[in-house]
Order: C-alpha cells, then structure tokens, then sequence
C-alpha cells in the first residue's frame, strides 16, 4: 500500500458518521458528473461504469440505514434511495442525461443537509 492510499484509508476510519456521508454523497456525485461527460461524449462503456459506481454509494447508503431508530426518516431516506437507483437504471438504458441530472439535485439537496448537520 502506497502512502496516499494509506492515508485515504486512515482518513476515511477517522471521520464521524455524518462526514462519511457526506463524503459518499460527494463521490456519488462526482461520478454522476462523470457519466454526463462520457455520455455526452458518446463513451458509453465509462458512463455505465460511473453510473454503477454511483449505484454502489446508493447501495451502500441504503444498506447502512438503521430503520428501526430512524423511523419514518429513515424509510424516507430508503424509499428515495430506491427511486434514485431506479431512475439511474433507466437513465443508463435510456442514455438520458437529464435524468441523471435529477438524480444529482437530489443527492446534492440531501448532502447540502448534512453539510450543515455536521458543520
């Protein structure tokens, strides 16, 4: 493991749970970014990569809320995980960047909130 990668990885074991979040928003849609490029660019063998790797944050994102303690917030959070997850599938078959457009409002307006949750 080089120094940078060892660095990363301290970095990402040291944040609080609220900046982990929002680190994984900010990839999320940094790749989102990415796959308009390349999907305006006509390379859509790196537009599907990023989509999937937008997928996986979601994914992942989903997989960590706690619905028990987070009630009917959590159940929100889940429900427009899975809407995201779903207009992104359709976005790659479709090679729609609008609707990947939309999918990074949403994900900005949620990561905005917990920008300022977590100062």
């Amino acid at each position: 493991m080089n120094a940078t990668e060892a660095y990363r990885q301290v970095a990402v074991t040291t944040q609080s749970k609220g900046r982990l979040i929002v680190m994984l928003y900010d990839g999320a849609i940094k790749f989102l970014k990415l796959a308009v490029n390349e999907l305006e660019a006509g390379n859509y063998a790196a537009k599907g990569q990023y989509i999937n790797r937008a997928h996986d944050i979601i994914n992942e994102l989903n997989a960590v809320l706690d619905m028990e303690a987070g009630g009917e917030i959590a159940q929100n959070l889940r429900s427009l995980y899975l809407f995201m997850n779903r207009r992104l599938s359709q976005a790659n078959a479709k090679r729609d960047p609008q609707m990947i457009r939309e999918v990074i409002t949403l994900i900005d307006e949620l990561n905005q909130g917990w920008k300022t949750i977590t100062g």
